[in-house]
């Protein structure tokens, strides 16, 4: 039986002037460069495969041994057979899920505590230490439930969307750069940072609702809907709402320590990372792998120096800037009529009655009254939220190592 198919088609879409018919003589394609004069490459869309602007892709055959990775291909993890090639695939999706609900689920309730630690002037426990924050942590499960430890985590999400999304438009409207480029200048930094400032402007009255959802006690707490943050921020912009008291700060008084404390987190973490990515990068091209490495062994050098970078970036981000962070929650629940858990004993309630004039006056009554060890309160929220991480990348690089070799 022969296949039906128009009369004017032709194959593989030769580029030639016309169509030639196979004559007598003619043998079946044998080699690559006769596929390749037959074959046309799909055209090169920037930002598929990883390429960068200007880059093309090598046409068939060309330039890449047979079975080794090209410039811009996916590394080959080894000849597992089809299973270690799909685990392969996935690898790095399953180790950046793991971080992203280290980072955003399972550290929820330390920087609950955190806030809640750092926005008390009345306490008397700094909780500068992991053990006096697990411990009141236990007191706090065991008096209002489970649930009050992971309150306010749908808000934190809106709020890197409202800023995600807010990035995206201003970077479409204004000449103002997303990303900087390879050839960066002063100019394109500085318009650059501009833009995050910006950013962090703009999601300032919802990350001020968000932190009022977080540090809120569980007692006296209706059950807020999942778009109450983003309600309760354009309130606090039309002024209209919840009635907060004389001694709420308007927004302007909050804009200088929000975006400076947004723009410096950038950029330290941003230094950081590069620099952890640099001696990573320069240690791995001294210990060049041999020929017998595994398939595993690939798969670890390719995925995990990102996520080490990243880890040591917010560490060391969170850690310079948390005595900041700590004066700019001070001010952003001020006047919100907020009351919280009690962090000394974890099973009463204690109302914010702070009456701070503004970000210089907040750090100066910070040092009289409470001393330098004030701008920590809550610190070992932090210890143990980078330990649980580090605990889940390394438990995620057991699993997939073990994974891999079964499978190889």
């Amino acid at each position: 039986m022969h296949p039906r198919r128009p009369e004017g088609f032709d194959g593989l879409g030769y580029r030639g002037g016309g169509r030639e018919e196979p004559g007598p003589g003619a043998r079946p394609f044998g080699s690559a460069s006769e596929l390749g004069h037959w074959v046309t490459s799909p055209p090169d869309i920037p930002g598929s495969r990883n390429l960068y602007w200007g880059e093309k892709t090598p046409p068939y055959g060309a330039g890449t041994p047979q079975g080794a990775a090209g410039f811009n291909e996916e590394p080959n993890f080894g000849a597992g057979g089809p299973g270690a090639e799909q685990l392969n695939r996935f690898a790095g999706f399953g180790i950046g899920l793991a971080s992203l609900f280290t980072e955003n689920v399972l550290a929820h309730p330390c920087i609950v505590l955190r806030r809640q630690c750092q926005v008390n002037y009345h306490a008397r426990n700094y909780h500068l230490t992991p053990f006096t924050i697990v411990n009141i942590m236990y007191s706090i499960n065991k008096t209002q439930g489970p649930r009050a430890l992971w309150k306010g985590m749908g808000s934190t999400f809106i709020v890197q969307g409202i800023s995600l999304g807010t990035e995206g438009i201003i970077s479409e409207f204004t000449p103002l750069p997303r990303e900087l480029s390879h050839k960066w200048n002063l100019r394109q930094i500085g318009g650059h940072l501009l833009l995050k400032g910006l950013t962090h402007v703009v999601a300032m009255p919802f990350y001020s609702a968000s932190l009022i959802e977080t540090v809120q006690s569980e007692i006296i707490r209706d059950n807020p809907g999942i778009l109450d943050c983003v309600k309760e921020g354009i309130g606090r912009v039309v002024g209209m709402g919840v009635p907060h008291s004389k001694r709420l700060l308007p927004l302007m008084v909050l804009t200088l320590p929000t975006a400076l404390h947004g723009v410096l987190h950038y950029v330290i973490s941003s230094i950081v990372q590069k620099l952890v990515l640099f001696v990573l990068k320069k240690d791995d091209s001294h210990n060049l792998p041999a020929e017998s490495s595994t398939s595993v062994q690939s798969m670890l050098d390719a995925y995990f120096p990102e996520l080490i970078a990243s880890f040591a970036a917010s560490l060391c981000a969170d850690v310079m800037l948390y005595p900041l962070e700590t004066v700019l929650h001070r001010l952003h629940i001020q006047g919100t009529r907020t009351i919280i858990d009690n962090t000394d004993l974890g099973y009463e309630v204690l109302p914010i009655n702070t009456q701070y004039e503004g970000m210089r006056d907040c750090i100066n009554t910070i040092k009289r009254e409470e001393g330098m060890l004030g701008f920590y309160k809550g610190f070992g929220a932090v210890i143990v939220q980078y330990t649980l991480h580090v605990a889940v990348l390394q438990l995620t690089k057991i699993i997939y190592s073990t994974l891999l070799q079964n499978v190889s």
